[in-house]
């Protein structure tokens, strides 16, 4: 048994770390921008894919499977992002014999496109908010359809995710030029720019239900995750559980995202999304992520259920062992709250551009109830080819106001040195009044953090500057010019350093 990680970055040394501690070998798969990168030292072997960029790396299906046969990997996870929702890499690992941990490529293809998933919603009694889905609408289809539904609408690409083939619409006379740019945004991004229509619902609450399903029929719902805090529908700051959850609205989600599932045959790890209308407290069904999640770990941290693991063990036909209350969705077994704030490298002070170039030095918080997941360390390159997440950072409490104080706490003792990051914008958005009593929807940071400026003050990176500028008496000194490597046996979990 083997397991390829077809992926990069933090996830694919999360993955890597989860399967080390079942005993399993693992390979990674690395392009030219990433051959010294984190997850390609931690795995037991690593396989060139070539150029930097996705279409010629990691996101060459034959590349990635023609590595699995060539390492005698019998299993690949996909992490998220890349290939992990394409049915036809699915289809290409079950042809060379390859255990896909993931969906079968059915369940992709009922799924991910949002009107698919849509249509099924409605065989089965999931609510959806009012809009229009036909495949291949016209532009003017399309128009028709938005006049009727009444504006505002939201203009969505099918294939879409990530806020990529998404334009709010209020007028009429804005209708057709928003739709030609989500329609290019949209082909450019997923090659596809099939676009649906729905009802804008004002100041929603964006809230996911976590899910596990085994090839034997069980599915668990562990519990939901609140993401309404997102810049232009990139999510910021991820918690579990929703501080809006009542019981009554609970077991309505759990029951609709089960019914979703099971119609669409699924297995594996997958989440069901909801908008929820707090005037109202309606919700309705927005889409399945065929895959794991970026901010899967609070889930983790609530629920103390390993997901990664959770996968592999699904993916090999095992039946799905959790605590009964777990399985049975009984909020009782929610532990505590947990947060996950992205640190990613742009510059929030200058529109969020992003930040590329030598991460110097990187300083992680340490203590208990904190986690911080990355995929780089001093020295590596925050390449231009990838996404800007540079580490997750996760606190653990037994409340959510003690959560919050926490990773503020966290925030304070995270350094980065090299390129600019959202750390001070992230604790000024702790700080905030409507944070502290969850008064906040999807169009929150747009509202009271759209100018956001830094504060006059300490830099953010001093402690990294610090760190980076201490060296003890017995540190070697560098010839000028010299560049100094970091040693791949640093990696290695073969407990070399703790000989005596």
């Amino acid at each position: 048994m083997k397991l390829l990680v077809a992926n990069r970055g933090e996830i694919a040394v999360r993955v890597i770390r989860a399967a080390k501690e079942m005993g399993i070998p693992t390979v990674a798969v690395a392009s030219d921008a990433d051959l010294h990168a984190m997850h390609a030292l931690l795995a037991d072997e690593v396989v060139h894919l070539g150029a930097p960029e996705p279409s010629a790396s990691y996101l060459d299906i034959d590349k990635i499977v023609g590595a699995a046969l060539t390492t005698g990997a019998t299993m690949i996870h996909p992490g998220y992002g890349f290939l992990s929702e394409r049915a036809e890499f699915a289809e290409a690992c079950e042809a060379a014999g390859i255990t896909f941990i993931g969906p079968s490529p059915s369940a992709m293809r009922k799924l991910g496109a949002k009107i698919d998933a849509k249509q099924l919603a409605v065989e089965n009694d999931v609510p959806i908010t009012p809009g229009f889905f036909e495949p291949g609408a016209s532009l003017n289809q399309l128009k028709i359809a938005a006049n009727q539904i009444g504006f505002p609408v939201m203009l969505k690409a099918s294939a879409g995710g990530g806020g990529r083939g998404m334009r709010v619409v209020r007028d009429p006379s804005e209708f057709d030029s928003a739709c030609r740019l989500a329609q290019e945004e949209a082909l450019k991004a997923f090659g596809d720019d099939a676009m649906m229509v729905e009802k804008l619902i004002e100041k929603p609450r964006h809230i996911e239900v976590q899910v596990l399903a085994d090839k034997h029929g069980q599915i668990a719902c562990l519990f939901e995750r609140e993401c309404s805090l997102q810049r232009r529908h990139q999510k910021v700051v991820e918690e579990a559980p929703s501080p809006v959850m009542t019981d009554d609205l609970w077991q309505k989600m759990r029951e609709s995202a089960t019914r979703l599932i099971a119609a669409a045959e699924y297995h594996g790890a997958g989440t069901v999304e909801f908008m929820v209308d707090d005037a109202t407290g309606a919700f309705y069904f927005l889409e399945v992520n065929a895959r794991l999640q970026v901010e899967h770990p609070v889930t983790e941290a609530i629920t103390g259920v390993d997901l990664v693991q959770a996968q592999i063990h699904i993916a090999l036909g095992e039946k799905l062992e959790l605590p009964a209350a777990i399985m049975a969705g009984d909020r009782s077994a929610i532990q505590g709250h947990a947060i996950e704030l992205r640190v990613v490298a742009e510059d929030p002070a200058h529109g969020f551009l992003p930040s590329v170039g030598k991460l110097l030095a990187m300083q992680a918080p340490v203590g208990p109830g904190i986690r911080f997941d990355t995929g780089f360390a001093g020295g590596d390159e925050i390449s231009r080819f990838y996404d800007s997440l540079i580490a997750k950072l996760i606190v653990h409490a037994p409340t959510r106001t003690a959560a919050i104080n926490r990773l503020d706490s966290a925030l304070r003792e995270t350094h980065v040195l090299g390129v600019k990051t959202n750390i001070s914008y992230a604790r000024d958005l702790l700080a905030h009044p409507d944070f502290a009593t969850a008064q906040f929807d999807t169009g929150f940071l747009g509202r009271e953090f759209g100018d956001w400026k830094p504060q006059a003050g300490v830099p953010e990176e001093l402690g990294a500057i610090l760190a980076a500028a201490t060296t003890g008496p017995s540190s070697p000194t560098l010839a000028a010019g010299a560049k100094a490597e970091r040693s791949p046996a640093w990696a290695q979990s073969d407990g070399f350093r703790n000989a005596r």
